[in-house]
């Protein structure tokens, strides 16, 4: 077996239930072979560089996996054919995974997932700390005053006269 990871754009205008079906598509078709999933992320709706199929925007998905290359060209193949799929990219990451190799990449996808999701879980613990301060901190600032500056320019402003144009049509030079 080899190993593999593959990013599927899917159209941003999917039913959650789309987007699961495409990915357990295939999936199914790495498992059916004898493949196995080391991870599977969801990025979600991201921002295109450019158009594509005249979409904007795009739903995310990566797979990395080790399975066989027939698995593989079927799972293209049935990309192409899916209208739901803007894009598709693979790469073979390696020629032959065993399984001790496959079991530690999936450790290390396991503590990857852990990582991500604690730090998400600081983040959202130091927003609701400053969110609860914001408050507080308002309410001890004194009010400051606000004054105006009076206008230094006393003189009052001069009125333009308007400007005409001369009509060169009718001049002395006529011949």
């Amino acid at each position: 077996m080899r190993r593999y990871e593959t990013i599927i754009i899917l159209r941003p205008t999917l039913t959650e239930n789309q987007i699961d079906s495409v990915i357990d598509n295939a999936t199914d078709i790495i498992t059916s072979d004898g493949g196995t999933i080391i991870e599977l992320d969801r990025w979600g709706m991201r921002k295109l560089a450019y158009l594509i199929k005249k979409e904007k925007q795009g739903f995310y998905a990566y797979l990395d996996y080790s399975g066989q290359s027939d698995s593989v060209s079927e799972m293209e193949r049935k990309f192409r054919i899916d209208d739901s799929v803007l894009k598709y990219l693979t790469i073979k990451l390696a020629d032959s995974i065993n399984d001790e190799e496959i079991s530690l990449a999936q450790g290390e996808a396991e503590k990857k997932r852990a990582a991500v999701k604690a730090a998400q879980e600081a983040a959202q613990a130091e927003e609701a700390a400053k969110a609860e301060e914001a408050p507080q901190e308002v309410a001890a600032k004194p009010a400051e005053k606000v004054t105006e500056e009076p206008d230094t320019d006393n003189e009052p402003e001069k009125e333009q006269e308007p400007v005409t144009e001369k009509d060169d049509t009718n001049s002395d030079n006529q011949e």
